[in-house]
């Protein structure tokens, strides 16, 4: 009895290893997309060509039930090579994505794009032996199509060995940051034909790993090593008027203390002096960078407290001579400018404690001696240890207070708000600083000096008691706060405000 037509195109189609080969491919998506999810278009690309490649058999087994048997065997055939490199793309995703990864080995993107290839290959030539046709003998027998294969060959031969020696030397990694030409970026994959960068533009630019052994390229910045900073340079121009050697150490010194993100501790920075030009001396900062990928941001970072360093210090950036820019002023408006920044001032100062029991011309005064100070945000203002040469005012912005103490890391203790003076202490009894300060946000200080304070408590001697009062008091406050972290040390006597105006004016010399 002769069969029907969808018997005979079931039987030639469904094999006795078809079900065992579904079943493996379902199993493998099934557990790829679960264990690594990341590769999902891949694995849903390659069931998607394997199901192509059913249906692909399936019509051969239709042309050959309808007796077409050389066009059904070639369609086959071919299919099936194609469903076999799908199931051989499967298994190599799971294994090197999934597998590997969860024992501990990291298999180079390359090695494992060759590694496939070579299954494919090793599949396709025992497919074909399979089915009576020997390959070798193919290419043997035809010297134009070895000739022809051989030149076809030879760029993606080159790019393969190419990026074979680049994972051999281990000369390039992924996440690497690296320069060719006029070309910055990093290395998103190293593959069996190109690398693959990803610039800071968000740009991808394919390069033939060929290119990358014939040319030069430089890497400076790979991830996961922490020692491996990069060195910017930052330029800037100072008049005259300034010494080198002050410039460069008010600038070295700003960087070196401040908490600048990005910015690497070690190597410290340097400021050179590089050059004079037409009424200036050009100068560059050399710091090391962290993270290569915000380089622009972490520049202007720098920048900023480089300039508001200069500002404290009296220090002018240049111009270009030919770009001055001239302003007209009389006399009447420099006094008019002066008095308006001289009320702005002593308003200011009628707010603050320690200046309150004094009479307007007083304030006055003061306000004459005071030293305009911006910090940038993360800027020193000084620190714990150092010695005292300033009573500061803040005038804008935000200052938090740290304290170091034993056995303990560095400890919050308190913030400075807007019109609050710090630093009294030391200044007047010239005790070293107790505490750090550093700038939350930009602030605006204003500094005053020794020699001002001293002055003004010789001519009115009773204001000595008033700050002293007020020293005791943050005194005890700050008594109170360092013994949470020592409750068993015994609590330290609340200061008396006679010994502390004793202190004051021994230090004083009064």
């Amino acid at each position: 009895m002769m069969d029907t037509l969808p018997e005979r195109v079931w039987t030639n189609f469904w094999h006795p290893e078809t079900p065992h080969v579904v079943v493996l491919v379902v199993a493998l998506a099934l557990l790829s997309l679960r264990l690594i999810p990341r590769q999902r278009s891949r694995v849903v690309s390659t069931v998607t060509v394997f199901a192509v490649c059913l249906a692909g058999q399936l019509l051969g087994a239709l042309l050959e039930a309808l007796d077409h048997s050389r066009l059904a065997v070639l369609i086959r055939e071919t299919f099936i090579i194609g469903s076999g490199m799908a199931v051989c793309r499967l298994l190599g995703l799971f294994f090197f994505r999934a597998v590997l990864p969860r024992v501990g080995v990291e298999t180079p993107r390359i090695a494992e794009d060759l590694i496939v290839v070579v299954i494919y290959a090793v599949f396709i030539i025992a497919r074909l032996h399979i089915v009576g046709l020997d390959p070798s003998s193919l290419l043997t027998t035809s010297a134009v199509i070895t000739a022809v294969v051989a030149l076809a060959m030879q760029d993606t031969l080159g790019n393969a060995l190419s990026g074979v020696a680049l994972q051999l030397d281990d000369s390039l990694h992924t996440g690497d940051w690296i320069r060719i030409d006029d070309l910055t970026g990093q290395v998103v994959q190293v593959r069996w034909r190109q690398t693959t960068i990803r610039t800071r533009n968000g740009e991808i630019v394919i390069v033939p790993n060929s290119q990358l052994m014939k040319g030069r390229f430089t890497v400076f910045g790979r991830v996961g090593v922490a020692d491996w900073p990069w060195r910017r340079w930052v330029w800037f121009n100072v008049t005259y008027d300034s010494p080198p050697g002050q410039v460069i150490q008010v600038v070295e010194s700003t960087i070196a203390s401040a908490e600048i993100d990005n910015v690497a501790n070690e190597p410290p920075p340097s400021c050179v002096l590089m050059d004079f030009g037409p009424g200036y001396a050009r100068y560059a900062l050399r710091y090391w960078m962290i993270d290569p990928q915000p380089d622009d941001p972490t520049d202007s970072a720098v920048r900023v407290h480089v300039f508001t360093a200069l500002q404290r210090a009296g220090m002018q950036l240049a111009v270009p001579e030919q770009s001055m820019h001239v302003t007209k002023e009389n006399e009447a408006y420099r006094r008019a400018l002066h008095r308006r920044e001289t009320e702005r001032r002593v308003t200011g100062l009628h707010r603050v404690e320690l200046f309150a029991g004094l009479q307007e011309e007083e304030l006055r005064t003061i306000s004459e001696q005071l030293v305009y100070a911006p910090f940038a945000a993360g800027d020193v203002i000084y620190r714990q240890g150092d010695s005292a040469h300033w009573l500061y005012l803040l005038a804008d912005g935000e200052a938090e207070v740290f304290i170091d103490l034993p056995d303990h890391t560095r400890q919050h203790y308190r913030d400075v708000p807007t019109g609050s003076t710090f630093g009294e202490r030391g200044v007047l009894t010239g005790e070293a600083r107790r505490d750090t300060v550093i700038a939350r946000t930009d602030v605006v200080c204003y500094r005053l000096g020794r020699a001002t304070v001293e002055q003004l408590i010789r001519s009115r001697p009773e204001i000595a008691n008033a700050i002293a009062e007020i020293l005791c008091r943050r005194e005890t406050e700050i008594e109170a706060f360092a013994h949470q972290f020592d409750d068993q040390a015994a609590r330290p006597a609340a200061p008396h405000p006679a010994g502390m105006v004793d202190k004051i004016r021994a230090f004083l010399g009064l």
